[in-house]
């Protein structure tokens, strides 16, 4: 079986990374996922991010104890529309000590769930 090589200087895919300094500290989000039971899918936990009232869908994927690493998610390619990022959002079922971060909805949960275990 062909294995990805690194042709000069880039990087074969996918390229994970870890975030640096110019992010919000993923560790203590990730400490606060840790008390919504429901933000845990699979073997990552989801969130909403809110910028420049933007909504996205976010997941960190812990390794050995630490954070392995962040993405943002296409949400519609898991069936969830802007409305129910909106709702979730509106629904105040919790806020993050990090300001424009909130935990999934109850109906993002059972959607991710269908789809990802």
């Amino acid at each position: 079986m062909p294995s990805a090589k690194k042709t000069a200087s880039i990087e074969p895919l996918p390229r994970y990374i870890m975030p640096d300094a110019s992010v919000p500290a993923y560790d203590e989000i990730m400490e606060q996922l840790q008390e919504y039971h429901r933000s845990l899918i699979g073997t990552s936990y989801y969130y909403i991010r809110v910028e420049n009232d933007r909504m996205v869908l976010c997941r960190i994927v812990p390794g050995a104890g630490k954070l392995f690493f962040h993405e943002i998610v296409d949400h519609e390619e898991h069936g969830i529309s802007e409305d129910d990022l909106e709702e979730a959002v509106s629904m105040g079922e919790g806020v993050f000590s990090t300001p424009g971060y909130y935990p999934v909805s109850g109906h993002i949960e059972t959607k991710l769930r269908v789809i990802l275990e």
